[in-house]
């Protein structure tokens, strides 16, 4: 390594895998001194070559940390395993395990409790993208404020830090968010594509191109969306009002039906509009639906 790592954060990483191993390489790379642990010790071999400390076990990673002990593991049942019977006191916990926003609220509780810090991430990024600022990956963060401006430049060595509030379930609460979105968006292309698919003459990849730009000039629906529902307005800025889509979907319908494509990847959300223009909503957009979910 090249860095000079005596005034870089020390930082405890527990658990190995794909997304851990990144961290990892980019703490490594960004000069900060790391001890590792993993429940396999094979797969800490190359990262000692780096540089790395391996610890034999989470306790005992865990009492030799002076900086942020970062817990990247399986499941919430991992952590629980992993943090069990550890005297936590006085550690900044940072979990970046994948979980639902009442177990980062939980465990923010119990690791409390045992007299530590705790922050709860959500990560945006896949492995390839950690330690590649250009790919615009990041991590949500939330929790103990202070603590995460503590250790704030240790925390975007490997990506972007985005602070979403001191309700420890937030940053969980804003990556599921992000990706139910993305899932409906994969569901939306999976239905175009297979519109197409029975086209013998029809150029798949000249159509992605023209499915990406029009997905992405329709992103911005997002704001429209947040203005009314932050103003109560649904009808503010409204240009395609809901009736007039409600109706447009039988055109959609017919022609899935025409190219024998099942649409059920699209009939709940239209269900969902035909309910709100029968409630009497027809002039709205979008954002009347919202509430539809959350009532159902």
């Amino acid at each position: 390594m090249d860095h000079d790592t005596s005034s870089r954060t020390p930082v405890t990483l527990l658990g190995l895998g794909d997304m851990g191993t990144a961290l990892a390489h980019a703490w490594l790379a960004a000069g900060h001194p790391l001890t590792v642990w993993n429940r396999t010790p094979a797969k800490a071999a190359a990262l000692t070559r780096e540089g790395a400390r391996t610890a034999t076990t989470p306790a005992g990673a865990i009492a030799s940390a002076t900086g942020p002990v970062v817990l990247c593991l399986l499941d919430d049942t991992s952590v629980a395993e992993v943090l069990d019977g550890v005297d936590l006191s006085g550690k900044d916990i940072v979990n970046l395990t994948t979980s639902t926003p009442e177990q980062a609220r939980e465990l923010a509780r119990r690791t409390e409790e045992r007299g530590a810090r705790f922050l709860d991430g959500g990560i945006m990024a896949v492995p390839p993208m950690i330690g590649r600022p250009e790919t615009g990956g990041y991590v949500f963060y939330s929790g103990d404020q202070a603590l995460f401006e503590r250790h704030r430049a240790t925390l975007e060595a490997p990506a972007g830090a985005k602070f979403t509030g001191n309700d420890p379930g937030h940053a969980a609460l804003h990556d599921v968010a992000l990706l139910s979105a993305m899932t409906g968006m994969f569901a939306g292309i999976a239905h175009a594509f297979a519109l197409v698919d029975g086209e013998k003459d029809l150029d798949r990849t000249a159509f992605a191109a023209l499915l990406t730009d029009w997905l992405r000039a329709m992103a911005g629906s997002a704001q429209t969306m947040a203005a009314q529902l932050e103003s109560g307005d649904y009808t503010e800025g409204v240009v395609s009002n809901l009736a007039m889509m409600a109706a447009a979907n039988d055109t959609l319908l017919g022609t899935a039906a025409g190219q024998s494509v099942d649409p059920r990847l699209l009939t709940p959300y239209m269900d969902l509009m035909r309910r709100r223009v029968a409630q009497g909503h027809g002039d709205e957009g979008l954002a009347g639906t919202v509430g539809l979910l959350r009532s159902a």
